[in-house]
């Protein structure tokens, strides 16, 4: 007969089970509502929207890091403002803004208020704002749970994620230096800030320019790097890629489990047709992490020609962290599908930061209208090598590019890539 504490666990569990089942079946309609949506073409179309979201640290007068943000919210009372993981982190996101004339122009026009805003407000609250990938300053006692901004979601995915990974966080990273160490949270993803950018793709071209989106992760991982400074010691020349795929590993090292893909990852495979394979994939591979309230039938609002915004698949893609992530969102009723850029560091200033995403984005359209399969050309197994070389050497990186010239990462981007995108 089982103790009240023991009957009490077992029917929480069992609730905890049954709410994940419903949830996966929220997730799997979701799925097959998006893929009803493709074959009825309901997606924007003649539309090419960019966004970015910048990632910031609070510092105070010493430069360590302020669990300011808060305070930060309701000093800002700016809706473009909203929390990170940690209290010493905010983050920016700018509108949306047609890739056309000045969308550009209008987006960095926008950023540098956002940031000379936070600044103000830092400034009047003994702090300030700084852009760079990891904070060198950042200790290993700055990421306590006290650090952590008190939101239920945050709180429900460091359980989640502890109890899956057995207990501690164990971190090892080769550079010029070696950082091992082991901690207790999901705290360390909080040394990570990133500058990420959006760009509206249509459904028929999606898996083509999320293949060469992929090819150029590593030139852009090559010249955006920043982060080369962990706990004092010197590391890859963005310690970010490395930092933040063993912060939410939800792996444990039980053998059966280590043949599952981490988290955060470059992924596995060339898309062939659409987005609804990097879905199809995740939802395989991970288990939700977290659950929502379900208020919608994706199906019956089809039916009456709505469009569902697809919550639990969203939620789930959501806690799965490719460096090129698929989107999918709603617009004035008119769903579309964006490819989320998540290889920038923030920093060292937007005008370093929107000169990569330009980068990115004249290479995305030029590319975009010239290659037909990039697929021919080079190994998956090859891109996804260049962007981790890229991460460790920075520009000094050597890569196998097309066809399967080896170019240094310089040469690439100077002789053959600035003019591509400056075509686009």
């Amino acid at each position: 007969m089982p103790t009240t504490t023991r009957a009490h666990k077992e029917v929480e569990e069992n609730k905890d089970a049954a709410k994940h089942r419903d949830f996966m079946r929220a997730v799997l309609l979701d799925l097959q509502a998006l893929e009803r949506m493709l074959e009825e073409e309901r997606f924007e179309k003649g539309v090419r929207r960019i966004g970015a979201e910048q990632e910031m640290f609070l510092i105070d007068p010493t430069w360590a890091p302020a669990r300011g943000a808060l305070k930060m919210l309701d000093k800002l009372a700016d809706p473009h403002f909203t929390t990170e993981l940690g209290l010493f982190q905010l983050e920016a996101n700018c509108d949306p803004q047609l890739l056309a004339g000045d969308g550009i122009t209008k987006m960095r026009a926008q950023l540098d208020e956002l940031m000379d805003k936070a600044r103000r407000a830092a400034s009047e609250l003994d702090m300030n704002v700084v852009l760079m990938g990891i904070l060198p300053t950042m200790r290993k006692e700055d990421l306590g749970l006290d650090s952590m901004v008190p939101s239920p979601r945050y709180l429900s995915l460091n359980k989640i994620v502890t109890e899956l990974r057995g207990g501690k966080f164990g971190f090892s990273i080769k550079g010029l230096d070696e950082l091992i160490i082991e901690h207790d949270s999901v705290m360390l993803e909080a040394c990570n800030s990133s500058f990420q950018v959006h760009l509206q793709v249509e459904p028929k071209e999606f898996a083509r320019l999320y293949n060469l989106a992929q090819v150029f992760a590593g030139p852009l991982m090559a010249i955006s790097a920043n982060s080369p400074i962990v706990f004092g010691r010197r590391l890859w020349a963005e310690t970010r890629i490395a930092l933040f795929r063993q912060a939410v590993d939800t792996r444990s090292h039980t053998h059966h489990m280590r043949e599952t893909e981490a988290r955060v990852s470059f992924g596995t495979r060339w898309v062939q047709k659409s987005i609804v394979e990097i879905y199809q994939e995740d939802i395989a591979r991970f288990r939700a992490l977290v659950g929502t309230d379900l208020d919608e039938d994706p199906m019956a609002m089809l039916d009456r020609g709505e469009a569902p915004k697809l919550k639990a698949l969203r939620l789930h893609n959501g806690t799965i962290y490719r460096w090129n992530r698929p989107c999918f969102g709603v617009t004035d009723g008119k769903p579309h599908l964006r490819i989320e850029n998540r290889i920038m560091p923030a920093g060292p200033s937007t005008i370093d930061q929107i000169a990569n995403a330009a980068f990115w984005f004249g290479l995305m359209l030029e590319a975009g209208a010239k290659e037909e399969d990039v697929t021919r050309r080079i190994d998956f197994d090859q891109a996804g090598a260049n962007f981790y070389t890229a991460a460790r050497e920075g520009l000094g990186a050597h890569f196998v590019w097309l066809d399967g010239q080896e170019i240094s990462a310089r040469d690439l981007v100077l002789d053959r890539l600035l003019p591509l995108s400056e075509a686009g």
